[in-house]
C-alpha cells in the first residue's frame, strides 16, 4: 500500500521532515506557501511511506533528527537538501543556493546545532500534523 501511495508522487520531490517537530511542521507550511504550484510533496519521518522510502535510499530509518529531499531518484539530506528545496522555490529563495559552494562539513554542522536543539527550542507534539484539506493531497 505504501509504495502505492508513494507512486502517486511521482514527479514531484519529496521532502521528509519530522512530522510531531513544531520547527518543522513550521518549516513545511512555510514551504507551502512559497510553493504555489505544489511542486513539493511531504511525508513525515515517521510514517510507513517514509520509512519506505528511507530503505530504498539506504538511509537510517531510525534517525529522526534529518531532513531528506528525494528529487528525481536522489537523495539528499541535512544542509544539501535545504539548499536544494530553496533552489526550487518561487524568487529569492533560489538565491540561498550560493551558500552551497560552503563547505559541507560546515554548512552541515549549523544544520546539526539546529536538529540537535529543535524540540528544545520550539517543542513537539504527542502526534504528526494533520495537513487541511487544501493541501492533504501534497502528502503521502
Amino acid at each position: 500500500m505504501t509504495s502505492i501511495r508513494a507512486n502517486e508522487h511521482e514527479g514531484h520531490p519529496i521532502v521528509l521532515v519530522d512530522g510531531v517537530c513544531h520547527f518543522c511542521q513550521g518549516l513545511t507550511k512555510w514551504i507551502i506557501k512559497r510553493d504555489p504550484e505544489g511542486k513539493y510533496h511531504f511525508a513525515s519521518l515517521q510514517s510507513d511511506v517514509a520509512k519506505d522510502l528511507l530503505k530504498k535510499g539506504n538511509l537510517s530509518t531510525d534517525s529522526m533528527d534529518t531532513f531528506v529531499l528525494i528529487e528525481k531518484g536522489r537523495y539528499y539530506t541535512r544542509s544539501t537538501a535545504a539548499l536544494r528545496l530553496a533552489k526550487g522555490l518561487k524568487f529569492p529563495y533560489p538565491l540561498l543556493y550560493v551558500f552551497i559552494i560552503v563547505p559541507k562539513f560546515i554548512r552541515n554542522a549549523v544544520y546539526n546545532w539546529v536538529a540537535r536543539n529543535r524540540y528544545r527550542w520550539f517543542g513537539k507534539d504527542e502526534a504528526c500534523m494533520l495537513p487541511t484539506p487544501e493541501i492533504k493531497n501534497r502528502f503521502l
